[in-house]
């Protein structure tokens, strides 16, 4: 066995050979270990083992599907998983949203971790790995779960757009016991809309932020200002980048002449968003 080669085996590799085969996550790690990384005899091992694999399908795209969201009695806490196939026909089939659901409950109910663990769960007496096996033969295209994330806060709200193929959930904090439903949900709206990359300016990667104030002063450069005044340009182009991107600082979809941050305000004082999750497929 290659031992450094094993050190070198990446989850992301893992992953995509799970998604080509969906095999369990331990058996694709060891088959890629085997065969040095090479997916194709990765697959072949695979075969060779008994696997159920869906080799026709392994060289296909999945790109449709659906988003569910699972929250507590309390709404304390939240899932949202993504399950994707191939195509939208499969997505709308009553046999996948099923499915979908399903495992939704299934993880709502038990709680993993991670993706990982949640392929692990017993769902109609198998795993949902195995489960999801069995529903690619039924419907003879490739299908995996793309997404699993998890939400805690002292309020949950849930969001899943018309078309089941974009979910949102957002944890809100300082509820102070007032009824922050709805404009949960607003603010899941702007989430779903909007699409910021933070809650705040404070939560983006310093690295982007290095990024825009060098696209800033570039831009000042080929605009021909002087050299003292690019610095301060590009600190104001970051202003607008962030009232862009940031949640907090985003103009209110249904009413811009606030932002997010002053609707939550006028809801209760204190009241803010502490984190989100946008699923899309």
């Amino acid at each position: 066995m290659n031992t450094f080669k094993m050190m070198t085996i990446t989850a992301n590799e893992v992953n995509k050979l799970r998604q080509m085969t969906g095999a369990g996550m331990m058996d694709c790690k060891k088959a890629l270990i085997e065969s040095e990384g090479n997916f194709e005899a990765a697959i072949d091992i695979l075969r060779k083992r008994g696997q159920k694999v869906s080799a026709a399908r392994a060289d296909k795209e999945a790109y449709e599907g659906a988003v569910f969201i699972r929250t507590n009695t309390s709404a304390t806490e939240g899932i949202i998983l993504a399950l994707n196939c191939e195509t939208d026909f499969v997505a709308r089939n009553q046999e996948f949203i099923k499915s979908g659901e399903t495992i939704a409950d299934a993880a709502h109910e038990k709680n993993p971790d991670n993706i990982e663990k949640l392929l692990e769960l017993s769902v109609d007496n198998k795993s949902v790995n195995e489960y999801l096996t069995d529903l690619m033969g039924k419907i003879g295209e490739k299908v995996y779960i793309s997404t699993y994330e998890k939400v805690k806060a002292e309020k949950v709200v849930g969001y899943v757009h018309t078309n089941a193929k974009l979910g949102v959930l957002v944890a809100l904090k300082g509820i102070n016991s007032v009824d922050t439903t709805e404009v949960g949900k607003d603010v899941a709206l702007q989430i779903a809309s909007m699409n910021p990359i933070a809650v705040d300016k404070d939560d983006i990667d310093p690295k982007i932020i290095e990024k825009e104030i060098e696209i800033g002063k570039e831009q000042a450069k080929a605009e021909g200002k002087p050299d003292d005044l690019q610095e301060k340009i590009a600190r104001g182009k970051l202003n607008k980048f962030y009232q862009d991107n940031t949640l907090l600082n985003q103009k209110f979809v249904k009413d811009p002449s606030k932002t997010v941050a002053q609707l939550l305000d006028s809801v209760q004082k204190g009241l803010t968003v502490s984190g989100f999750k946008r699923v899309a497929i």
